[in-house]
């Protein structure tokens, strides 16, 4: 044991001599010898990389021509459907164009613009349409849904149409069974650019300017007049009860007329032996705006009056 601490000791202290001699000679060669073996050590890696050629020098990324043949193909081939996409998608709006009648210039937000500034404008100088949504309390739920939808549908109508009228639900609370029902089947009905109030059609507006258009009027309308104000009776109901609008408005002492269905078309055999001229409000409203637009009663009532009503034109009978 005390030989080998004695031989252990003896190294150690041969080591720590060594590391003296080489602190030495560190300092006696200066500054320009140790630039001089750095040097040597970056020379030396610098030559194993070139002789096995398998590092990456700097940044570079190293990769086989196999490789970048694979790479540009896919890139050609990514550029084709890139290509490919866009033609695609050029000749969807050119037949979207060639079908609507669009001007390509002109955007969606152009459109909507377009189309917001119409409405406003036919709030002043417009005809004007009153649905009266008064009826609705003993609506059932089934048919508060189909009176719903037929405002969806009046109102799409009345954005499309080139001379549109101006729209007022009167009538209407907001913390009725039909707004909720408005609100839950029509996207956006918040935003619809019409008029909505809890007051009645007979209180906004003077008498002698309403017309209430119910099929149970003896007098058809002959012209649509931008000094009336023209009511639709907000109504859906499967029990078919006759005359309520008419009644309605003759209590008001309001002038009443009906749609010109009997003199410009006549009834036609079917298996049911059906014939109505009750409509949808937005069929009735179909039916003004076209005649507005054309001052053309035959192409009016055919925009509107199906062939179900058990009616065609005059001229369409054999």
């Amino acid at each position: 044991m005390y030989m080998d601490w004695k031989l252990e000791r003896s190294a150690q202290k041969t080591e720590s001599h060594v590391l003296q001699e080489q602190e030495v000679t560190l300092e006696g060669t200066g500054e320009d010898g140790i630039s001089e073996s750095f040097q040597l050590l970056q020379i030396d890696v610098e030559c194993e990389h070139q002789e096995g050629e398998t590092l990456p020098t700097g940044n570079a990324v190293w990769c086989s021509k196999n490789v970048q043949r694979k790479q540009r193909r896919w890139e050609k081939t990514v550029a084709a459907k890139k290509s490919k996409r866009k033609q695609e998608k050029e000749r969807r709006k050119a037949n979207r164009v060639e079908n609507s009648g669009i001007c390509p210039q002109h955007s969606k937000r152009f459109l909507k613009s377009l189309t917001k500034e119409r409405l406003l404008e036919a709030k002043h100088s417009g005809p004007r349409l009153c649905i009266d949504l008064s009826m609705t309390n003993h609506m059932s739920k089934k048919e508060l849904s189909r009176l719903a939808g037929q405002i969806r549908r009046l109102y799409g109508s009345n954005k499309k149409a080139d001379r549109p009228f101006w729209i007022c639900l009167t009538g209407f609370t907001t913390d009725s069974p039909l707004y909720e029902e408005c609100l839950r089947m029509n996207d956006g009905f918040s935003s619809y650019l019409l008029d909505i109030t809890e007051d009645d059609c007979f209180s906004l507006f003077p008498l002698e300017t309403l017309v209430y258009l119910t099929p149970d009027s003896e007098h058809a309308l002959e012209d649509v007049d931008l000094n009336k104000v023209y009511i639709l009776g907000g109504l859906v109901d499967e029990s078919v009860q006759k005359k309520v609008t008419f009644q309605k408005a003759q209590e008001h002492s309001v002038k009443t007329a009906r749609l010109p269905i009997q003199e410009y078309m006549v009834r036609r055999q079917n298996e049911k032996n059906y014939h109505s001229e009750i409509l949808a409000i937005n069929q009735v409203f179909d039916i003004l705006s076209t005649y507005f637009d054309t001052q053309n009663w035959p192409e009016a009532l055919k925009k509107g009056v199906s062939s179900r009503k058990g009616y065609v034109l005059q001229n369409s009978v054999e």
